[in-house]
């Protein structure tokens, strides 16, 4: 699965991974859907599930050679460079931004997700029923799982270590958070401050679940898209579509008498110029995404 790239090529890989780390700091934001609307999705899932139990023969054998053509690391390194720079760089912004400007945030956010939609879904070859079956399920789903309250819990090294296995599932999932994962769970303030203050022994806790997270789920991930591909996309695109109920910018807090309800999404309340900016923010998110997506096609964002 490897391929010719040049040095430009994996610079630009970085770039997108850079664009992915962004998202994932973003509680409601998915990384997977900017890996989807990048065109590196596919690619992405095959390269983490390369490391199976052929490359742990190689790896004990001391078949080093053989172990490097067989993984796809190159690819991961590039990209896993951006994540980890967005990550270290931007989470004190986008915290700072999410604190001070949520609505801004969010607005930029649901033009990025509202024109993935239309992209994905230009994936799917047929709309079959299987696949809008598929589809309604991924968007069902979805929405009732960001309509969750997140939940008060332990700060065990085990859950550290359980929470960053579940989290990094959501990330290469298009539609679903990882950081909104890790709020349902409890842990996306200790672990953004964790980034923010250098805690190697929390990072260190979360990345070995995330490690044994994304191996495991990246094979069933990668059989459903090799055996089921249509029905898989379609999810997918469900899961996009379900998404957009958390990232609405506007929202009503919880009644006095239901301070466990989840905020409702509620139409502007006037037209006056921070609701101008969210819309010009949206279409500003909207227009990225087409950008990109133009780019792609002509070969430009292509590594």
């Amino acid at each position: 699965m490897s391929q010719k790239r040049t040095l430009k090529d994996y610079l630009l890989l970085a770039l997108k991974g850079f664009i992915m780390g962004a998202s994932d700091v973003v509680p409601g934001v998915s990384g997977g859907t900017m890996a989807f609307v990048l065109g590196i999705y596919q690619e992405l899932v095959l390269s983490i599930k390369s490391f199976d139990m052929k490359a742990f023969r190689l790896l004990v054998r001391g078949r080093w050679h053989e172990l490097s053509n067989h993984l796809a690391w190159p690819f991961l390194l590039s990209v896993g460079s951006g994540i980890l720079l967005a990550i270290f760089s931007l989470a004190r912004l986008l915290g700072w931004l999410l604190s001070n400007h949520p609505t801004f945030v969010w607005s930029f956010f649901f033009g990025l997700i509202a024109a993935s939609v239309g992209i994905v879904s230009r994936d799917v070859e047929e709309w079959t029923p299987s696949v809008v079956i598929s589809m309604i399920l991924g968007a069902v789903g979805a929405y009732l799982i960001v309509g969750l309250m997140p939940l008060q819990t332990p700060n065990s090294p085990w859950y550290l270590i359980m929470s960053g296995a579940v989290a990094i599932c959501a990330m290469i999932l298009p539609g679903i958070s990882g950081a909104f994962v890790l709020v349902l769970l409890g842990k996306y303030h200790q672990i953004l401050e964790a980034v923010n203050q250098r805690d190697l022994l929390v990072l260190g806790l979360v990345a070995f679940g995330a490690c044994v997270g994304l191996i495991f789920f990246s094979r069933l991930l990668g059989w459903l898209l090799v055996k089921h591909h249509e029905k898989t996309l379609g999810f997918l695109v469900g899961l996009l579509i379900g998404s957009l109920r958390k990232i609405w910018p506007w929202k009503e807090t919880s009644l006095p008498f239901q301070p466990t309800a989840p905020p409702t999404n509620v139409l502007p309340p006037s037209f006056d110029k921070e609701t101008l900016i969210c819309f010009s923010l949206m279409l500003l998110g909207l227009s990225c995404v087409l950008l990109l997506d133009r780019m792609a096609k002509r070969g430009i964002t292509k590594a």
